[in-house]
């Protein structure tokens, strides 16, 4: 079997049990679903808030420089005219001439086996014409043009050019338009970021591959404005921080790659651009990217909005636009990096076994309890007297009684649950549980006090 098999075998296992047990569903799924779209169930809501207060903690609570900002999602429509977004942010469209579907033409010649960046609309076309590539029906297709990706709806009970505005597709210029904000109300020292987590929204004309893209998502991102003199340390510390990101989410470091990604490729106001990769099921993808913007956005506001962006330095005469180093992270193809590490097949007692290997910071139930026997009283009022100690202290505590213990392991084992707790008629004498571990599957005896 081919290792292209393989990955697609363990990427359809993975939505397999997303769905079966809770983590993720088909958005709209009852009335037919609607593409790009997903919906978090009890255990994959419980999953994706725990990475994104890991991250908080992380990037905001731990660091002394670092302010949490929450932007509205509309914003006035000069926002995204001034950021260029309205002109520029677009991707290739081609359209089957059969059907009319349409679909992205770089994602059509990357399938095919092109390499497709730095490549223009014209030189696309091309490719399809010269090379004969069809669309996925086997259609001849259109010429590449550009679709511009942002939502565009109407803001008040008045539908004219005055009125419109967009569903975010990022949250940076949120960030950006609150910072002379925030330096008003709280005058950092520089260095300092701006941090956000949120909803953004792209009309993706091909969304695919599970949660990676996707039509709403959501995006953890943080502005940290510098002196530009500083800009190449500042950089290769977000590095170093990136890196300490993806070891507390527990992704292997061989699977995770940086891309330096040449000056052809970058936006025209970066520098510098890494995008750091992981490798997946579907293959080798973009996990989150690190770019310094230098003062572009900044220089921007100023511009359009003539409001004063420039930083005056405490105590000094001295002033300027700050640059901006922009990490940014997005929320699925994150919870979807640590779903693919932590699904792990092995064998127990001839069995094949398959469980979730995540971190103990990251499951979403830490702790199930069981009554040895569901149908006698006495052990489980013991067992919720257990449930109740251990739900006041962590939270993220299941009860579960449904099946036979065998059965309950593997039930926990599938949503990753580090520790199962039994009570058993031991324990009405000598006040211990048995601990059974998720990795080892090795039990041991524990008194109740010392839970």
């Amino acid at each position: 079997m081919s290792d292209k098999n393989t990955k697609n075998e363990k990427m359809e296992a993975i939505v397999s049990l997303a769905k079966r047990r809770g983590f993720i569903y088909q958005g709209s799924e009852v009335y037919g679903g609607l593409s790009g779209t997903w919906d978090y169930g009890p255990l994959g809501v419980a999953l994706k808030r725990n990475i994104m207060n890991l991250w908080w903690k992380m990037f905001v609570e731990d660091r002394e420089d670092v302010y949490g900002v929450d932007a509205a999602i509309l914003m006035n429509q000069k926002v995204w005219k001034a950021s260029g977004h309205v002109e520029t942010f677009t991707d290739p469209l081609v359209e089957d001439l059969n059907t009319k579907q349409r679909f992205r033409a770089d994602h059509l010649l990357k399938d095919a086996g092109f390499e497709v960046d730095g490549l223009s609309l014209d030189d696309m076309t091309t490719l399809i014409r010269e090379n004969d590539v069809k669309s996925p029906n086997g259609n001849p297709l259109s010429d590449v043009r550009t679709f511009n990706m942002m939502f565009k709806t109407t803001v008040g009970p008045v539908e004219d050019e005055t009125s419109v505005s967009y569903l975010r597709p990022e949250t940076a210029q949120g960030i950006f338009t609150n910072y002379r904000n925030v330096v008003d109300s709280f005058y950092p020292d520089l260095p300092f970021g701006l941090a956000q987590q949120g909803k953004a929204f792209r009309n993706e004309i091909s969304p695919r591959d599970f949660i990676f893209r996707s039509r709403e998502f959501e995006q953890m991102e943080i502005e940290y404005f510098i002196d530009p003199a500083n800009w190449e340390a500042e950089f290769n510390n977000w590095v170093v921080l990136v890196h300490e990101w993806t070891d507390a989410l527990g992704l292997p470091a061989e699977n995770v790659h940086e891309l330096e990604v040449p000056e052809a490729d970058r936006a025209h106001y970066s520098k510098r651009t890494i995008d750091f990769e992981f490798d997946f099921p579907i293959g080798r993808e973009e996990l989150l990217g690190l770019a310094y913007r230098g003062s572009f956005d900044l220089d921007n506001i100023q511009r359009e909005a003539g409001k004063n962006m420039a930083y005056v330095v405490k105590g000094t005469n001295t002033k300027f636009i700050p640059h901006v180093i922009e990490p940014s992270f997005g929320v699925e193809r994150t919870l979807m990096a640590v779903l693919s590490s932590a699904y792990t097949e092995d064998e127990v007692n001839g069995e094949k076994r398959v469980f979730l290997k995540l971190p103990e910071h990251l499951a979403p139930v830490k702790y199930a309890v069981s009554p040895l026997l569901k149908n006698k009283p006495e052990l489980v009022a013991k067992a919720r007297e257990v449930y109740a100690i251990l739900k006041k202290k962590h939270g993220n505590v299941m009860w579960d009684d449904n099946g036979n213990i065998g059965k309950r392991y593997r039930r926990q084992d599938e949503i990753g649950t580090p520790y199962c707790v039994v009570i058993d008629f031991d324990t009405l004498e000598d006040n211990a549980v048995t601990i059974r571990q998720r990795d080892t599957t090795e039990q041991k005896r524990v008194a109740i006090s010392e839970l």
